[in-house]
């Protein structure tokens, strides 16, 4: 009754909270009922509760493992709490970065006899997810966060793909932040994208037909050379009998004793030499019809390599404006010494589940002192302000100060060029010590865990998504224009960050070279 009654009561504050417009009621408290031998573990229980105002889109959802509470927090701070239960000892939910790659309204575990796990939201394609769940009052699961059954289902359809989810080993929440690093979006920039976009978006169009018809120029033309050497080989060896048989008709000439050989003989040579003649003639006819034919070979063949690469020049273009609009995921490893670009393109994964992120941008970065800690800091763009974006701060583990830590990052400019511009609200900045996991893929945002603590439920579980090579010439909007995207997973994966050793290793992300990085 009493598991019914918090069920109830978690239903209830999300439909306050779920009409717009409409102001929810103050916090409900779900209180549980433990017996003495699970009480010292809920000596502090978190509560369930709903800001009482207006909440706005969730912009990112801190889980806090020590308090057993996840919060979710708009641009205008937190709007939903709930309890929660993570990993238990040996199966621990994993602290770090991490974004819902996948939603299902009805799941059923593949891993766990069928488990049913409501209003799942997947943060890592290895099995970790939030969802609705049965709370005993403390960390109990096998890795995943459970919600109150209610609360899940209420915040089900609030969240979106790509939504940040911070897992902390202790208390963590978003703080104010500003720092010269930070994007900076500028208007007219923001202005000219659509028609940017739609200009690109025809020339590509216009150049992956012209690199389409270069291409079978080519093929047309290494098809009609192909026959010339054997034609060529042929004639030559026409003409080397040819040949033989007059320096043959020029020896019995020569051997003659009558007049009656030699008449013979000189009628054989006239022959033999008329025959060499021809075979001379054909060959050298044949040999100067070829040179065209190759002529044309080489010169199609670098048109359709010109072509190509122009093609793949605005193609870039194009996908950078077509992303240009979207939310920008930058993280920074001083593991790895590497900028990572992530964006959203909403495609449908084309192997099934979850959607395509872009992952055109990977680039060395500077940072001063690498071997000193720069701790794992999460800077989120909040909302639009009157000098373009406002930022906050989330610190999972400290190293160094967040300013600090970002004052020691040299970001290269380029890069900086071609994404702060239209950077656009829910756009973050990621720095740590950490490699990006092997979880990350095309399929993911970032996905990043402390090393320097536990995580059973994550390293019990293998990767779900196998080495593979998926090609698609699907385009961007389904158009078919031959605008195909080419994704690789890595079975090699990264040694294990070298200035971790607690809590068990796992491999780390690492992209096969060479690797097409475009969406296109």
């Amino acid at each position: 009754m009493k598991n019914r009654l918090t069920t109830a009561q978690s239903t209830l504050a999300m439909r306050r909270w779920a009409p717009p417009g409409r102001i929810a009621l103050t916090a409900l408290a779900v209180l549980a009922v433990v017996n003495p031998a699970t009480a010292a573990k809920q000596a502090r229980q978190p509560t369930e509760a709903v800001a009482p105002r207006e909440a706005g889109e969730p912009i990112m959802a801190i889980v806090s493992i020590k308090s057993q509470q996840v919060t979710f927090y708009d641009a205008d701070g937190w709007i939903l709490r709930a309890p929660v239960s993570t990993g238990t000892t040996g199966r621990e939910t994993p602290a770090g970065v991490f974004a819902i790659v996948e939603k299902d309204k009805d799941h059923h575990s593949t891993m766990y006899d069928d488990a049913w796990m409501p209003n799942m939201q997947r943060i890592t394609w290895n099995g970790i997810a939030l969802h609705g769940g049965p709370l005993p009052g403390y960390a109990a699961s096998h890795g995943c966060v459970r919600m109150p059954f209610g609360f899940a289902e209420g915040l089900f359809d609030k969240t979106n793909i790509g939504m940040r989810v911070i897992i902390s080993p202790n208390d963590a929440a978003p703080v104010d932040f500003n720092h010269p690093s930070l994007f900076v979006p500028k208007r007219e920039a923001i202005a000219a994208v659509p028609s940017r976009a739609d200009k690109l978006s025809a020339e590509a169009e216009e150049a992956t037909r012209a690199a389409d018809e270069a291409k079978k120029a080519a093929a047309i033309a290494a098809k009609e050379a192909a026959s010339l050497p054997a034609s060529l080989r042929k004639l030559e060896q026409q003409k080397a009998r040819a040949d033989a048989e007059l320096a043959f008709a020029d020896k019995s000439l020569a051997a003659a004793k009558t007049d009656q050989a030699r008449a013979k003989a000189e009628e054989l040579k006239q022959k033999a030499a008329t025959k060499a003649a021809d075979a001379a003639s054909q060959l050298d006819t044949a040999k100067a019809a070829a040179q065209p034919k190759r002529d044309a070979v080489a010169a199609t063949k670098e048109a359709a390599k010109a072509a190509a690469t122009k093609k793949a020049e605005i193609v870039k273009a194009a996908t950078d404006a077509k992303l240009a609009l979207e939310p920008v995921s930058v993280y920074i490893s001083r593991a790895t010494q590497k900028l990572y670009v992530r964006r959203n393109t909403h495609k449908p994964a084309p192997d099934g589940g979850g959607e395509v992120f872009d992952t055109s941008i990977e680039v060395p970065v500077t940072i001063r002192n690498p071997d000193q800690p720069l701790g794992t800091h999460i800077f989120t763009a909040m909302a639009k302000n009157d000098t373009g974006l406002r930022w906050s701060v989330v610190t999972i583990e400290s190293g160094d100060d967040a300013k600090d830590a970002l004052d020691r990052i040299t970001i290269p400019q380029d890069v900086w060029d071609r994404i702060a511009p239209t950077a656009l609200p829910r756009s973050s900045i990621i720095i740590s010590d950490e490699p990006l996991s092997s979880e990350t893929n095309y399929r993911t945002e970032f996905v990043a865990v402390l090393s320097n603590h536990p995580q059973g439920g994550f390293i019990t579980r293998k990767p779900t998504a196998p080495p593979m090579d998926i090609a698609s010439d699907d385009s961007w909007d389904n158009g078919g224009n031959g605008f195909g995207f080419f994704f690789q997973r890595d079975p090699n994966p990264q040694p294990v960050n070298p200035r971790r050793q607690r809590g068990g290793q796992y491999p780390y992300y690492q992209p096969a070279q060479p690797m097409p990085r475009s969406f296109w």
